[in-house]
């Protein structure tokens, strides 16, 4: 039996939209939405009818038969901690969603907007593998100030789906296997899938791990300190050092790794000193994960869109391909890893779970 699948992906100033029969994509499309248009919302949750209509008018557009679809996916949004898996959307999910009580983002729309139209047609609504995902060994939350443990925040949509592919076509069985997933993009995690856990990842949100095109990474505790307290900056601007204007934007004044490597190219120094940066620091954090797991890793996986950069990956395959075989997955590919999950679920491989 095939099924259809309606996959849904709310970003910032975007909505993915997504329709596949079984494995096939029937269509996909991005739609964009201009600040002024999203100006008009106060909070995240009033965008909700909008950009379900615009999610409606695309799937018109492609004459798409609604009676035909089997459940809506959609990225999850920032919820509770929780274990990989594929999550019910249910009341309780939908009120921390509204009430932004662990975060506000547009991803949070995604068990809303879903969830609406789910009804309607009366067919199941899932997230999966939101980025809250928590499975950290307890020895890897510790930090050296009590009072501040690590927290669990990574792309572990992506991550997963590239350690479930490569399980599946080596003949191997994921909760088997132990890997090192690192995806590269605007912000850089590095996860440690042992057994079927991530037990170790960098936050790669809040300023923890490699430094990437816009964000600090790991840096010198004392000297933010000492910026924190310069007078210079307040609250927000050192947060946004931290997620957005930090990493190549903050040393090189550039979020484009195209741009990085043409200077670089070119014979700037500092183009390539930060470019070599980047390799050093995504190595360091592997080989640290490596550590962690007694050096027993069969596996590294190199995904996100950096992952299309010839020049970086290898240079990092160079540096840790003496710990395992690397192998490579350029891209995101968030709205097939939320369609896989839904065939796993319909297919009975996958059991949803209650959130």
């Amino acid at each position: 039996m095939a099924y259809t699948i309606l996959v849904i992906n709310p970003g910032s100033t975007s909505t993915k939209v997504g329709v596949y029969r079984d494995e096939e994509t029937v269509f996909t499309s991005s739609v964009s939405h201009s600040v002024e248009a999203l100006a008009q919302f106060d909070t995240v949750a009033d965008q909700m009818e909008f950009r379900e209509k615009a999610i409606l008018d695309l799937l018109d557009a492609h004459v798409i038969d609604l009676k035909a679809i089997d459940c809506i996916v959609a990225r999850g949004g920032l919820v509770r901690p929780l274990p990989h898996g594929t999550y019910r959307v249910n009341d309780k999910m939908k009120e921390d969603l509204r009430t932004a009580c662990y975060g506000g983002h547009a991803s949070n729309l995604g068990a809303l907007i879903a969830d609406n139209l789910a009804t309607k047609l009366g067919v199941p609504a899932y997230i999966s593998d939101p980025v809250v995902v928590d499975e950290l060994d307890d020895v890897a939350r510790l930090t050296g100030i009590k009072g501040i443990k690590r927290r669990s925040i990574f792309h572990a949509l992506n991550q997963r789906a590239v350690a479930l592919r490569y399980a599946k076509t080596r003949g191997l069985r994921y909760d088997d296997i132990n890997l090192i997933v690192v995806h590269m993009g605007g912000g850089v995690t590095v996860g440690l899938h042992r057994r079927g856990r991530v037990t170790d990842v960098n936050n790669g949100l809040d300023g923890e791990g490699p430094f990437t095109p816009e964000r600090a990474g790991t840096i010198p505790a004392g000297s933010l300190v000492s910026l924190c307290f310069s007078g210079d900056y307040t609250e927000h601007e050192i947060r946004k050092l931290l997620t957005g204007h930090g990493g190549f934007v903050s040393l090189l004044g550039t979020n484009d790794m195209r741009e990085v490597e043409r200077r670089a190219g070119e014979g700037d120094q500092e183009a390539a000193l930060v470019l070599n940066g980047f390799i050093y620091r995504v190595a360091k954090e592997i080989g640290s994960l490596a550590a962690a797991a007694d050096g027993k890793i069969d596996a590294i996986l190199l995904t996100g869109g950096i992952a299309h950069d010839a020049n970086v990956v290898q240079g990092i395959t160079k540096k840790v391909s003496w710990i395992a075989p690397v192998e490579v997955y350029p891209g995101e590919g968030e709205l097939e890893a939320l369609r896989d999950a839904g065939l796993r679920v319909l297919r009975g491989e996958e059991i949803p779970v209650e959130y």
